[in-house]
């Protein structure tokens, strides 16, 4: 399986390659035509750069960072399984369109590094999603070629402030953006079948509990539909990102609320992404 990181080293250099058993494979001093997986990605050029980390010698110490680190666009899709609808407990059928937002890039953090609960409130939550990496961009792509303009996939906790989403009546962006609330990662996937998206389980667990478990062919929206919605108002360029929504469990639906302290443990993962793993702590 290709799996492509993006990785902080001991110099403080930013590189992207391979990541295997052995440990990350620099690759980017090789392709200086691509500066960071974006471009990777744009290029649909995952497979044939991944032939190269084979022959580069494996490092062991590196920092995990978010696989696509400047993508245009992260538009995280809410609400969009099932029971998720039925947790909000209001007595609403769901709705024809999908519930969507927007995150910054410096509210995500990388595999294996913390996430932050602030000061202001310790309504940390947890969201575990698939993400969606744009290859081929397009602006009014009909659902039925939506599949074709995906270039890979990465697995995303999609971190929320609870109380932060419900200060305003229409919008929860300063719920969903603090610094380091969320994850993702470890590695881009590249997209070569549609199962990987149509029918992929998706489980998280804290502290190893199995928390949320469902799979992408229960969404209300699936993905295909998404980025026909989506690239209606916007055109999709490649690197954006598409946050595809969680299942039913995150934190804030149990009685009481089981939100997230420092120590605690999360865990998303699907089959063929891997696992991405983060710790809780205070800022």
């Amino acid at each position: 399986m290709t799996r492509l990181a993006t990785v902080t080293l001991p110099s403080g250099e930013t590189a992207w390659g391979t990541v295997s058993e052995a440990g990350f494979h620099a690759l980017s001093p090789l392709f200086p035509q691509y500066p960071t997986l974006r471009e990777v990605v744009a290029a649909g050029a995952c497979e044939e750069v991944a032939q190269a980390g084979d022959e580069q010698p494996a490092q062991t110490d590196f920092t995990y960072e978010i696989p696509i680190p400047s993508p245009e666009k992260i538009i995280c899709v809410g609400v969009n399984f099932p029971d998720r609808n039925a947790e909000y407990k209001d007595g609403k059928e769901a709705p024809p369109k999908p519930s969507l937002f927007i995150r910054f890039p410096r509210s995500f953090t990388g595999h294996e590094q913390p996430l932050i609960r602030p000061p202001e409130t310790p309504q940390l939550d947890y969201e575990g999603e698939i993400a969606v990496i744009i290859g081929k961009g397009g602006r009014r792509i009909p659902e039925s070629e939506a599949l074709s303009h995906i270039g890979a996939l990465t697995l995303c906790n999609e971190g929320t402030l609870r109380d932060w989403v419900r200060h305003a009546k229409f919008n929860v962006t300063q719920g969903k953006n603090w610094d380091n609330s969320g994850a993702m990662g470890p590695w881009i996937v590249p997209f070569t079948d549609e199962a990987q998206i149509t029918k992929a389980d998706i489980e998280t667990r804290v502290n190893g509990e199995l928390r949320q478990q469902d799979n992408t062919a229960r969404m209300l929206f699936p993905v295909a539909f998404q980025i026909a919605y989506i690239s209606t108002f916007t055109t999709l360029v490649p690197g954006d990102i598409i946050v595809s929504g969680t299942p039913t469990g995150a934190g804030a639906r149990f009685d009481p609320p089981k939100f997230l302290a420092p120590g605690d443990v999360v865990e998303v993962t699907s089959p063929g992404l891997g696992i991405l793993r983060n710790t809780v702590q205070d800022a």
